[in-house]
Parts: C-alpha cells; sequence; structure tokens
C-alpha cells in the first residue's frame, strides 16, 4: 500500500531524521513511537502531503486514500455537527444527488413515444441503476445513522448533533473531524494523539472502532492501553531510524530490551575485536615483514561502522520535585456543595474529603464537571449552597490543559523558566531542565522552535519548580512522549504531597491513584482503592448515577433512611434484575475481550511460523545445500514440526473466531 523510504528532514539547524524505512501494508494497524522532537508528527505530514522530506520517497499505491487528523485543528466549520460530519463521505452524497438528476431524467424521457425519446429513456433508466448500485454498494442508504453512530460512541448526545460547530469547544470539534473521518473509511487512517480529546468511555470505544477497522491503521500515541489495544506493530523512531516491533506496546518493551542488550554485548565485542587489532598495529608498525598486515587492518578499522548503543538516559525526562512544607491533615472539604452557572447547577450535593498525601483520579465524561468540580476546590467558582474550603497551610499548583498557551514563544527555554521562579538565589535552573529532558545548549532553544510535547513538559517544568503540597493536573499526559510519561508517573508515585489528577490515561490512573472520583450525571461519585470496572467502557456513565464522595457519603445515606418499605422492596427487586443483567453482561464483555486478544495473539503466532517455515522452504530450494544429507534431513524435519505447528495454530485461531463471532 505504502512504501516509506530514506526519509531525512532536518529543522532550525536540527537534524531530525536520516534515515526511515517502513511499509504499510492492507489491514495494518502500526503505532509510531518515539521521544519528543524525533519527528513523529513531521514523518506523517511528509506522508500525507503537508511537508516535503529533504530526501527520501514515499511511494503510495495508486486508488489509495488516505485520511489524516492531525494534533491541532487549523479549519472552521459553520455547519451542524451531523452535516460536518456527512461531508467526509461527499462523494456518497455526490451520488445520492446523481440519483436525483437520473430520476428526473427518467420520468421526463417517459417509457413510451417516438424512438429517440425511449432510447434515452432506456439510457437513463441504465445509468440510474448502475448509480444506484454503486450507491448502495458504498452503503449509502445507511450511511446517516452510521454517522449517528460514531457520534454517539465518541460521547455526542442526540441533541448535540444538530449544533452548530462553531459553538463547541476545540476537543469537541476534534471529535467531530475524527467522526467525519472514520465515516469516509479511507484505505490509511493517518492519526496524531487521537486520544488527546477523548474521556475514558471514548477511548474504550474508539480501541474496540479500530480494532475492527478493515483497513490500515498508523497513529502517534502515548497511551500504552490505546496502543496495547489497537496496534499489531510498534514503529520508533530512534536515532534518525525507523525500528519495526512485532506486537503491542507490552511486546514492544520486551523486544526493545533485548534489542539493546544485544547490541551493548555485540558493541563490547566489537570493542575488544578493535583493541586486539590495535595492539597488533601498534607492536607491528615498524616491522617490515608485517607491514603488509598493519596496512590491512588500518584500512579495516577505516570502513569499521562502529556499532551505536542509543544512550538510556536521552530515552526518558527526569521529573522532580522540590520538598513542600506540610500541610493540615484535610486538604480539601466540600460539603453539600451544589455548582453551576447562571443558575442551572452543573453538580449538586457534592461531598468530597481529601486528606494529606492521597493521590485521587477524577473520570467522567467530558463536559461532566470535571473542570468545574476542580475550579470550585480552587475557588474560582463560588458555590451555590453548601461549602468547598482547602485546608491550612495548602499551597498549590494547578496545570490546566490550555498551560501551553500562557508560554511565551520568543523566550528561550531557560528564559521561560526563570520567569517562573524569579529572583530566587541557590537554583540551579540548567541542572532543574536538565531534569526536565532539556540538556546542554538546549536550553538555549526558542520556544516556539519545540514541538508541542516539548512545550508540555516546559509548561510542567515551571509549575513543579516551586515547592507545593497540592498538585492539581488536568491532563498532563497531552503531547508527552512515553518515556515522559513514564517518568511522570514515577515521579507523582514518589511526590510527597496530594494530587488530584485528571487524565483518560488508564495506565497512569492505575499506577499513580489511590482513589477514584467519578464525575457524571451531576454527581461526584467517590471510590476508594482502585476499580479497574470503572477503567472499562460503559461503567462510568452507569456508576456515577447518584450517591456522594468521600467519608461524607453516610450523611446521604442517612437522609434516604426513611423511605417507604414495599417501595424499597420493589426497588431492590428491580436492582438484583438490573445487578444480575449487569453482570451478566459484564461476564460476555470479559469473555470477548479476551477472545479477541486471543485472536490477535494467535493471529502474530502464525505470522511468526509462516515466516519460519518460508525461511526454511528458501533453504531447502537451494540445490547447493543436497550435497549435506544431513542437513537436508534436520532441515525437513524443522519444516515438518513448524507446518504443524501452523496448522494447529489456525485451527485454534479458527475456533476463537467462531465462538467470538457467535
Amino acid at each position: 500500500m505504502i512504501t516509506v523510504s530514506g526519509l531525512a528532514k532536518s529543522h532550525g539547524g536540527r537534524t531530525l531524521f536520516t534515515d526511515v524505512t517502513f511499509r504499510l501494508l492492507p489491514g495494518r494497524r502500526v503505532a509510531l513511537i518515539g521521544g519528543n522532537g524525533v519527528g513523529k508528527t513531521t514523518i506523517l505530514e511528509i506522508l500525507v502531503g503537508q511537508q516535503d522530506a529533504d530526501a527520501g520517497q514515499v511511494h503510495v499505491t495508486k486508488g489509495t486514500r488516505i485520511g489524516y487528523l492531525p494534533q491541532e485543528l487549523t479549519e472552521q466549520s459553520s455547519g451542524s455537527v451531523i452535516s460536518e460530519v456527512m461531508r467526509g463521505v461527499g462523494h456518497v452524497t455526490e451520488l445520492e444527488d446523481q440519483l436525483e438528476r437520473l430520476l428526473d431524467d427518467v420520468a421526463t424521457t417517459g417509457p413510451g413515444g417516438a424512438a429517440e425519446n425511449a432510447e434515452a429513456h432506456d439510457r437513463a433508466l441504465e445509468s440510474y441503476g448502475d448509480t444506484q448500485q454503486r450507491f448502495e454498494i458504498l452503503g449509502g442508504y445507511g450511511l446517516e445513522a452510521e454517522a449517528r453512530r460514531v457520534l454517539a460512541g465518541l460521547g455526542f448526545r442526540e441533541s448535540d448533533m444538530e449544533r452548530p460547530v462553531k459553538e463547541l469547544s476545540g476537543g469537541w470539534r476534534m471529535r467531530v473531524a475524527l467522526a467525519r473521518l472514520m465515516l469516509s473509511a479511507p484505505e490509511l487512517l493517518v492519526l496524531d494523539e487521537p486520544t488527546n480529546h477523548l474521556d475514558v468511555e471514548s477511548v474504550a470505544w474508539l480501541e474496540n472502532y479500530l480494532a475492527d477497522w478493515p483497513g490500515a491503521v498508523l497513529f502517534v500515541s502515548h497511551d500504552r492501553d490505546f496502543i496495547d489495544a489497537v496496534a499489531e506493530r510498534v514503529i520508533e523512531i530512534s536515532g534518525g531510524r525507523a525500528l519495526e516491533y512485532v506486537g503491542g506496546f507490552a511486546e514492544f518493551v520486551v523486544q526493545r530490551e533485548e534489542r539493546l542488550a544485544g547490541l551493548a554485548a555485540a558493541q563490547a565485542q566489537q570493542r575488544r575485536k578493535v583493541a586486539d587489532v590495535e595492539k597488533f598495529i601498534d607492536r607491528f608498525r615498524y616491522k617490515a615483514t608485517k607491514a603488509r598486515q598493519v596496512q590491512s587492518r588500518l584500512k579495516m578499522l577505516e570502513k569499521l561502522e562502529e556499532i551505536q548503543v542509543p544512550d538510556r538516559e536521552r530515552i526518558a525526562a527526569n521529573f522532580g520535585f522540590p520538598a513542600p512544607r506540610r500541610s493540615s491533615r484535610v486538604v480539601i472539604d466540600v460539603e453539600d456543595a451544589t455548582v453551576g452557572f447562571d443558575g442551572v447547577p452543573v453538580l449538586s450535593d457534592v461531598n468530597l474529603v481529601v486528606e494529606r498525601g492521597r493521590k485521587i483520579a477524577l473520570i467522567g465524561p467530558n463536559g461532566a464537571g470535571k473542570t468545574t468540580l476542580l475550579r470550585l476546590i480552587l475557588g474560582e467558582l463560588e458555590p451555590d449552597s453548601g461549602r468547598a474550603v482547602m485546608g491550612a497551610n495548602t499551597d498549590v499548583a494547578h496545570f490546566t490543559q490550555h498551560q501551553v498557551d500562557s508560554l511565551r514563544f520568543d523566550r528561550t527555554i531557560l528564559e521561560e523558566l526563570r520567569s517562573a521562579v524569579g529572583d530566587q538565589s541557590g537554583r540551579n535552573l540548567r541542572s532543574v531542565l536538565g531534569g526536565f529532558g532539556f540538556r546542554g545548549d538546549a536550553v538555549d532553544r526558542k520556544v516556539g522552535d519545540l514541538s508541542g510535547g516539548e512545550r508540555t513538559r516546559l509548561a510542567l517544568a515551571r509549575i513543579m519548580v516551586n515547592p507545593v503540597n497540592l498538585l492539581i493536573l488536568d491532563e498532563p499526559t497531552n503531547h508527552l512522549d512515553l518515556p515522559s510519561c513514564d517518568l511522570l508517573e514515577d515521579a507523582l508515585i514518589a511526590y510527597p504531597g496530594t494530587i488530584l489528577l485528571v487524565t483518560h490515561d488508564r495506565y497512569l490512573i492505575r499506577e499513580v491513584a489511590d482513589g477514584i472520583v467519578v464525575v457524571s450525571d451531576g454527581k461526584a461519585v467517590y471510590h476508594d482503592g482502585m476499580d479497574e470496572k470503572l477503567l472499562a467502557p460503559g461503567d462510568v456513565g452507569r456508576t456515577a448515577g447518584g450517591g456522594t464522595a468521600g467519608p461524607a457519603a453516610n450523611k446521604a445515606k442517612a437522609k434516604s433512611s426513611g423511605a417507604d418499605d414495599r417501595s424499597g422492596g420493589r426497588r431492590e427487586n428491580r436492582a438484583e434484575v438490573r445487578r444480575r443483567s449487569a453482570a451478566e453482561r459484564q461476564r460476555k464483555s470479559d469473555h470477548s475481550k479476551g477472545s479477541r486478544k486471543t485472536v490477535k495473539r494467535l493471529e502474530r503466532q502464525v505470522e511468526k511460523a509462516e515466516s519460519e517455515l518460508a525461511s526454511l522452504d528458501t533453504q531447502l530450494g537451494d540445490p547447493e545445500i543436497y550435497g549435506d544429507h544431513g542437513k537436508v534431513h534436520d532441515l525437513s524435519e524443522q519444516r515438518e514440526a513448524v507446518k504443524v505447528k501452523v496448522d494447529s495454530l489456525m485451527e485454534e485461531w479458527t475456533r476463537t473466531q467462531e465462538g467470538l463471532e457467535e
């Protein structure tokens, strides 16, 4: 489908990559990963024709349609949400218009009359039949229903689908663009951080949608769960080259460690060999009888390509926190609070107590009120009723989704950090920036020349450089690379203060949080510990339907204790039916999810075994080996064993796939 060969690109006097080569085959789902600033977005833009490479080629098979979702949208739309999504299938809606015109032609020519008129009628009827067939093949009659299904999966209510796109926030406009792209069904889907503007439920829905996508997918993402669920290949941009690994993120980590260990061993062996050669040269350099051997070894050293092992320090950014002062035991206390805008409540009867050192994740659909709850806690919004206070000695740092917009692009990185610290003495700001991945001369780069992920790291450095004991982070991983996400995770685990974390990154929640607040349907519901079901699709909305958050929940329970026994009994019976139904759905969902993972695993194993079989066939096809009967015998036995393995795997794959379809 697409072949990328020897791509090279420099930007601002800095080389991004020099030799990027890979292939995208039909139906393949590939994650493109690498550190911030290595050129991932640049590669995508070269592939879709928005940038030119300094060297190399991109060959696209004729007729291949490519759909591209950038990190940030530049175009504006004045239409409704549903009409904007339907623009993605403009070629089909044009056929619909053509059908209307042809229907008029059929009606006006009529079946009777002159021979000439009859011929025109027959031609119009034939054209109408051909066009209608093409329209049906392209799914024309069900496209709007499919558009509404995709929009619903991405979190849109039915009432939102007729709203003008220009009224939506940037994140929701990005969802409209994603829906339009998916409805257009290109042969290759190119996505740059598609989960950045999605909530947990929408990310899970997108995972399932892309897992069944019939075309090829190339995407950049920092979300490890998302990569694991969608990708069957991982391409890492490292050292200016593209290195491909089979499997999802978990397999990539293992294979990369094995590769780095192998490179380190090969480098050590090469250096020992070079040292031996240099000893020989030093010993016999001036000996006439050894002159030819010395010259031969000197030429060998000149031609030798030194094995390079990627610097592991450069793969990760090292986040650190200065020690904060000790806050009071209760850091946040929200009691019976209702908050909203213009008299319309967004959240009602919120009760939340957060004690010192707790690390709480806030999840829920976009627009449900997570940011409103944070603003209430920060004192930026007054409650309509109830109260929300912070404990004594609480020092807050707040990272917002739009923190990057406040950076001064005309400053250097060092100047921008200094503006956040002020005139404090005794702080080595270069060391601080080194901890955030900006080392050496990099601190003198202009902010405007940084990638999106590098700007996010700098924005994080600005708020974390000063000691605080309450850290409020709103989507901190957007635009970060995977290694930086790893180090942010480690830093948040080690952070001695209190954390409120809003993120769609389920891996980060799982590793960092010791409690979850689900914000949905006008309520905020606290859950102690880590309930994995809350991070699964469909569960967030159901769980968030009632209750209050934190230790104050007992008060809410007491208020409802006087309910009628008979109605209470009916509610209990209905609740039991719903519980059993939900449990059965969850069981089927878990079974289905396990089967899908098994199918993926078996497909990878079959592909590997078939590759091994092809290699053995190639060896057995070489006439020169038949002089060695022992080797032929061994290869034949190996081939038979691999063939049995392939047949067994295919049989297991068929059984699992049939069960999944049922």
